[in-house]
């Protein structure tokens, strides 16, 4: 599909790979370096993200995902060299909570799908990456480096020479979903003090507006602080509303 992906050059050599017709305004992220190209996220898997990359890098590609959704990774299966965190093998390999039935559903009700699209053909990805990544984990892919930050339950990545930090569904302008039972209201209070303390000078989210501002990290980092003081920083509190985004606890 031609029209499937919305490609948008952030500098000379690095991309953002969009799919806007998933409800959630989806983005990946290639980052070419002098050896090697590093795509963050790999998109839905319903058309080919690589025919995409192709066109933008002749490197070798290693693939990442900000969190093993479906939504993250469904195009891993064009790149075995791929990296994982640690606390992510489980749901590689036969452990993912939800049903490929769900799974099917949710691409059913999430996406506007293209013509003749045969939905019982979508697999969730299954694989065993080439790297196991931890906290402060360094890829370089010659002449860029980019650090991994564990902020649990997702992953963010952070080059610092260029103030680039892509922080996946951890930060984004839009409803903040922390209700799931695999989302820790507290540790993502940590994971936003932790990056609200990096000099970013741009945020790149996985979802919705890409008009985002590196101010907008410590206003979530203080939003989840006063939740915390008023004892409201746990499932079930409900909904907080900060205008251009939300937490829904």
């Amino acid at each position: 599909m031609s029209d499937w992906f919305t490609i948008d050059r952030i500098d000379a050599d690095t991309y953002i790979i969009s799919e806007y017709r998933h409800w959630e305004e989806t983005h990946s992220y290639l980052l070419n370096g002098s050896e090697r190209s590093l795509l963050i996220d790999t998109g839905l898997g319903i058309c080919n993200i690589s025919e995409e990359v192709k066109k933008l890098t002749d490197k070798p590609v290693i693939a990442v995902a900000t969190h093993i959704h479906w939504d993250h990774i469904g195009g891993h299966k064009y790149y075995p060299d791929f990296y994982a965190h640690e606390a992510e093998l489980d749901w590689l390999s036969g452990g993912f909570p939800l049903s490929i039935d769900t799974i099917r559903a949710m691409v059913v009700d999430h996406c506007d799908l293209p013509d003749g699209y045969d939905v019982n053909t979508y697999k969730l990805f299954q694989g065993t990456p080439t790297r196991i990544l931890h906290d402060h984990d360094s890829i370089d892919i010659g002449g860029r480096v980019i650090e991994v930050l564990h902020t649990p339950g997702h992953l963010c990545f952070w080059e610092k020479e260029r103030g680039y930090l892509f922080t996946g569904d951890l930060v984004y302008k839009d409803t903040l979903l922390a209700y799931y039972p695999s989302t820790d209201p507290v540790a993502y209070l940590v994971s936003l003090e932790k990056v609200a303390a990096l000099p970013v000078k741009r945020v790149f989210p996985r979802h919705h507006t890409l008009d985002i501002q590196p101010e907008i990290l410590a206003r979530m980092r203080n939003a989840f602080s006063q939740i915390k003081a008023e004892g409201k920083l746990h499932h079930g509190s409900g909904t907080f509303d900060y205008g251009d985004w939300a937490v829904w606890l």
